[in-house]
């Protein structure tokens, strides 16, 4: 994709959602890292049903370790994983108050040294709490940057690296976002709904997904 292209597909998403933001919910940085550590192989919906009772009882480490591993087993056991995750947000809670008195830190190093925080939970919680421009990769912004031809890669980093090559100003802050909403809503994994996508005439993707009901793939952007 060229650059003049990149910078049209971006402010299309732009138009479409000016202020896009995490469908995670949350009531501070903790619960933030939290629900982001909780949202591995689990979808956004399952984790914020998990969550919501658990936020309003339980926002800061110290609660957290209050509630101990097995409370906080009742409140995630329907989210996948759910034994292995409160272990860790238990640890990372404990690592928190331990060295960092208690609050997120600001730094992507120090959040990947937190039990159970990898490069993409740092990423998010870096881009949402403290407005740094880094790209989450997930499952979702894997395929948009692939199928699309925007950011090509064999890997998450890889797609992260070429994202960060390729995102220009002013959407650099909100990319990931909007990526992470166009592939779960639109560019989906085993049907993209081109048809209706706002970028189409600048996806590689081949061959045009129709609209259902039709046998022809539309070319270029969908008027419906």
């Amino acid at each position: 994709m060229k650059k003049a292209d990149i910078v049209e597909f971006f402010a299309r998403l732009a138009a479409d959602n000016p202020h896009p933001e995490t469908e995670l919910e949350y009531v501070n940085d903790y619960t933030l890292l939290v629900a982001v550590a909780l949202s591995a192989q689990a979808t956004d919906v399952g984790v914020n049903k998990a969550t919501r009772r658990l936020f309003a009882e339980v926002d800061t480490p110290e609660k957290m370790v209050a509630l101990g591993e097995e409370g906080l087993k009742e409140h995630i056991k329907t989210i996948g994983l759910f034994n292995t995750k409160a272990r860790n947000v238990i640890a990372l809670s404990e690592a928190l108050i331990r060295d960092h008195g208690g609050q997120v830190p600001a730094d992507r190093d120090a959040l990947e040294k937190l039990p159970g925080v990898g490069r993409k939970t740092a990423n998010v919680v870096m881009n949402t709490a403290f407005g740094a421009e880094t790209f989450a990769v997930d499952t979702h912004i894997f395929r948009v940057g692939n199928r699309t031809g925007l950011a090509r890669g064999k890997t998450p980093l890889a797609v992260e690296k070429k994202l960060d090559q390729r995102v220009p100003q002013p959407f650099r802050l909100h990319a990931h976002h909007w990526l992470i909403l166009h592939g779960r809503y639109i560019c989906k994994a085993r049907t993209p709904e081109c048809w209706r996508c706002p970028v189409a005439d600048l996806c590689a993707f081949q061959p045009k997904t129709p609209p259902p009901g039709t046998a022809k793939s539309p070319r270029g952007r969908s008027e419906g």
